[in-house]
């Protein structure tokens, strides 16, 4: 084999085109990320409305927040193969294009029904985007900054809903709820035109025995199943970020419903007070993000140590805020703080995967996390906590869902044990021998 023809990854202690191009690149991923949010989002302040227009379930109302998870997970891998081998910024443009006319779409919806499927086109615009704006970031700038620029990439889903859950209420009560969809999906469009500027990273060239694991989605799903069984750090890191990810999309998606109910506060004003929880959760996971990476400067296995013990501290604050009879005031208070919390694995749980994966298939690997967050973590804590709501009632929902951070943080303390290790392996220059290829190069 040429040993000319393995192109080297990039490099990962400079920029890759210019600070400029970086941080252009930055923005604009940024600001999609927000966009996607807001379009995922905008439906919860929307949730009394519908309740009353269609007399919907609370498993109903959670399944059109659920599905568009749900089809992120399912188009995660492929897209991620696509941009892996072709290009992130047209994956990116395509991929905004799409979720931006669902969303304009659903302002037409007649029925359950037909508002469900338009979602669901939602969630198939949106998947793979996390994982490529991602691996886009990581490629552009330095090893040194990741951490801390993907946990503000993530923390801009936050932004993003915080705007979803505030202008869907605002919109909804002057123009009513179908208007709020059209008003939301205009921006992605507008951004998804400017993001052909971004510049691309050039495809990185595996050997054929790698290669061949990005062509094919069968090839692909067989040695991620390989990937997950023989590392520690990927498996339990995707279960660690799920497990969280249920305790946070239940609290953003059922709070404006919570108010609404139990302390009789206007949809339009619960999406407001809503959006202040949310908007706690993204400051949260900048500040955490920041912390956790300082406390594994020496000894990176104390990040996902610290991970840990904040994913029980969360979880102890919202049981509490749910569970105990306080005063609104203070029942708020402690749900703000439970919020500031939760978000503390967001950015962390990225930066760690995309340490123990390779270069060439950053996308790709990084896919594997999306699909686990989103589909049982996103997907799954709306639903089950509507489930939950329609037998329990909603404040005892609310209770149960945080004991899931528990879940989540013998993840974290399962995967301190293999990931400096990892770590070590993924950085290994890459022998362009098929024979003597790592079975772990992708993780």
């Amino acid at each position: 084999m040429d040993i000319h023809s393995i192109e080297k990854a990039p490099s990962q202690d400079g920029y890759l085109f210019s600070r400029g191009q970086a941080w252009f690149a930055f923005a604009m991923t940024l600001a999609l990320m927000i966009f996607d949010y807001v379009d995922r989002q905008v439906i919860v302040s929307l949730f009394p409305y519908l309740k009353a227009e269609w007399g919907l379930s609370d498993k109903q109302l959670g399944a059109l927040v659920s599905v568009v998870s749900v089809t992120v997970a399912a188009g995660a891998l492929p897209v991620a193969l696509f941009a892996d081998r072709v290009s992130r910024v047209k994956s990116i443009v395509a991929m905004a294009t799409l979720w931006s006319l669902a969303t304009i779409s659903c302002m037409w919806a007649r029925g359950y029904s037909q508002l469900l499927a338009a979602r669901a086109v939602v969630g198939l615009g949106e998947a793979g985007y996390g994982a490529v704006g991602a691996a886009l970031i990581a490629s552009h700038f330095p090893a040194r900054l990741r951490g801390a620029l993907l946990a503000g990439f993530f923390a801009a889903a936050s932004v993003g809903s915080v705007l979803g859950v505030m202008l869907g209420g605002v919109i909804a009560a002057r123009w009513g709820w179908q208007a709020a969809f059209g008003v939301v999906g205009l921006p992605g469009l507008v951004l998804a035109l400017v993001y052909l500027k971004v510049r691309d990273y050039r495809t990185v060239r595996l050997d054929p025995a790698l290669d061949a694991k990005r062509r094919s989605l069968g090839e692909a799903t067989r040695h991620i199943v390989k990937v997950l069984a023989r590392s520690r750090t990927m498996l339990w890191v995707c279960v660690g970020g799920a497990a969280q990810l249920v305790v946070v999309s239940a609290l953003w998606s059922w709070l404006p419903s919570f108010l609404n109910r139990v302390h009789g506060v206007a949809p339009a004003q619960a999406g407001l007070k809503a959006a202040l929880v949310v908007l706690c959760g993204a400051a949260g996971s900048v500040i955490w993000g920041a912390l956790v990476d300082r406390v594994g400067t020496r000894h990176p296995h104390r990040k996902l140590v610290a991970m840990a013990v904040l994913c029980v501290a969360s979880m102890v604050v919202l049981v509490v805020a749910f569970g105990l009879p306080l005063a609104a005031p203070a029942q708020f208070a402690l749900i703000a703080l439970g919020g500031f919390m939760a978000t503390c694995t967001v950015g962390p749980v990225s930066a760690i995967v995309i340490d123990v994966i390779h270069p060439g298939v950053r996308a790709t690997g990084a896919s594997v996390l999306a699909l686990f967050q989103n589909l049982f973590g996103l997907a799954a804590g709306p639903f089950v906590a509507g489930v939950l709501s329609d037998a329990w009632g909603l404040v005892p929902a609310l209770t149960a869902t945080p004991l899931c951070a528990l879940v989540a943080a013998a993840a974290f303390v399962m995967a301190a044990g293999s990931y400096e290790s990892d770590k070590a392996r993924a950085a290994e220059p890459v022998d362009p021998e098929p024979a003597r290829l790592s079975p772990n190069a992708l993780a």
